[in-house]
């Protein structure tokens, strides 16, 4: 995964919230992209599970 530069993404964030924000969407918007690349590193570490094995975990059919 390359590297990021916060300050940039931090201010694109911003910039794209319309202009009657709070402080709780932006937070949002962070918690949402923090969540993502969390997700896609892990992904890319291997650290996944299949549907198959999920299903299997919770008794769910096909």
């Amino acid at each position: 995964m390359k590297t990021i530069n916060i300050k940039e993404e931090a201010r694109r964030l911003v910039d794209q919230l319309p202009e009657n924000s709070t402080w709780d969407d932006l937070m949002h918007g962070i918690y949402v992209r923090q969540s993502v690349e969390k997700g896609l590193a892990d992904s890319e570490a291997g650290r996944t599970t299949s549907v198959e094995e999920v299903r299997e975990k919770f008794a769910l059919g096909k």
